[in-house]
């Protein structure tokens, strides 16, 4: 494997992430809009989905490492799978009762998610090892930049098809069915050969003090971000009262993401990935205090706090992955399990959000689409800004009291 092949990661990557993060921001308020869900019983079913993955996610780990050549074949079973549900979810009008047909596609678009992301995550550590000095953050820049960028696209897809078409929703589903297709031909050649597998890989990770802490600090610390994705669409439209602004922030906020991953890599290269992320960590605790303070009509403000969390984002996706895949090369080399972990985490924080955050707004009377009270508005910034900063700063002490005994390479 030669840094040539690196964008194809890139473009698998960035499929994999349109069908992640964005789906948050804008399924729920999709269904509540249009099929009138409420936002209780939506948190519900997201978390439901979550409890799943305790079980499926190692399992799932545990197959890919046992597929050998018909692994190929797996993942573009995945690829396929992930493409139908998304059409599913936006593009075909519900054949039986909301709620439910919302639950039936998400499961096919998550187990699709987890399959793959597992496979991906592990042919990385693979990646890295034939590439020498460097190699995993050279991975984990390229395969999260793509991933960044990816979001960005995802996340501003709709309200840009609205200029287009009366379907915005309908064309993101197809959109992404089409880049699933295509990054699903590109890695093609990647899953060819068979990962080799550890019996004890998924009873290694968890026997590490090292490892746990990583997991614990990346459940802690992607929690945040869970929150303000969660409720972005609501904060914009409710607390600063800027309809139609949805789209250019969200894609002022991904986009200093994915600008700022390759940055993020080359500040790791000189400090360390450690000190690097705790920069990233103290820039997003600024960012959500100052949101807390913002009221009707900051949109500016608001954007430059949208350029701030972005780059903080950037480097929690592009550090923390490789120190942990840093630490699997060194532990568990062959433990795809692993991965099925680090993926049931990244998930659990989005459907933690969803299940704890929407029915509390929706009892502090809080309405989409409507005028609301002070104390709905109140409990939404509360919710949105308060609540993450108090989650970094937990973050913060925790990696400060991490010790890691070298960078990630």
């Amino acid at each position: 494997m030669t840094s040539r092949r690196l964008p194809q990661y890139s473009l698998f990557a960035a499929m994999l992430a349109a069908a992640g993060l964005p789906i948050y921001i804008h399924a729920p308020k999709f269904y509540v809009d249009e099929y009138g869900l409420t936002l209780a019983s939506l948190g519900a079913v997201l978390f439901g989905l979550r409890l799943i993955d305790v079980v499926q996610d190692p399992v799932l780990g545990w197959l890919s490492a046992r597929l050998g050549d018909l692994r190929g074949v797996a993942v573009a079973l995945g690829v396929g799978i992930m493409a139908l549900s998304m059409l599913g979810l936006f593009a075909i009008a519900p054949p039986i009762a909301p709620l439910w047909w919302f639950a039936l596609c998400l499961t096919g678009l998550f187990s699709g998610f987890s399959f793959l992301t597992i496979n991906f995550y592990a042919q990385g550590v693979l990646t890295a090892e034939t590439m020498g000095c460097g190699g995993y953050l050279r991975v984990a820049s390229w395969r999260e930049t793509g991933a960044l960028l990816g979001v960005c696209v995802a996340a501003v897809a709709p309200t840009a098809f609205m200029i287009l078409t009366d379907a915005p929703f309908s064309t993101f589903a197809v959109a992404f069915a089409g880049l699933a297709i295509l990054a699903g031909v590109a890695m093609r050649r990647e899953w060819s050969n068979s990962l080799p597998h550890s019996e004890s890989g998924f009873a290694q990770v968890l026997s590490d003090p090292l490892a746990r802490r990583l997991l614990i600090l990346a459940l802690v610390n992607a929690t945040p971000v869970a929150v303000s994705s969660t409720l972005f669409l609501f904060f914009v439209e409710g607390r600063l009262g800027a309809v139609g602004a949805e789209g250019p922030l969200l894609l002022l906020f991904f986009l200093a993401a994915a600008i700022s991953a390759p940055v993020w890599g080359r500040i790791a290269g000189e400090i360390g990935a450690k000190y690097a992320l705790l920069v990233g960590m103290v820039l997003a605790i600024f960012a959500f205090a100052f949101a807390a303070a913002l009221g009707t009509g900051d949109v500016v403000a608001f954007a430059i706090i949208c350029v701030a969390s972005g780059a903080a984002l950037g480097a929690d996706m592009t550090l923390l992955p490789a120190i942990f895949a840093n630490r699997m090369a060194r532990i568990a080399p062959n433990a795809t399990q692993a991965f099925g972990l680090w993926s049931f985490v990244s998930k659990f924080t989005l459907a933690f959000a969803a299940v704890s955050l929407l029915p509390l707004l929706q009892a502090a009377g809080f309405q989409s689409g409507a005028e609301n009270s002070q104390s709905a508005l109140w409990m939404l910034t509360v919710l949105y800004a308060v609540v993450p900063c108090v989650l970094k700063l937990i973050a913060v002490a925790l990696l400060a009291t991490t010790h890691l005994e070298e960078r990630p390479q």
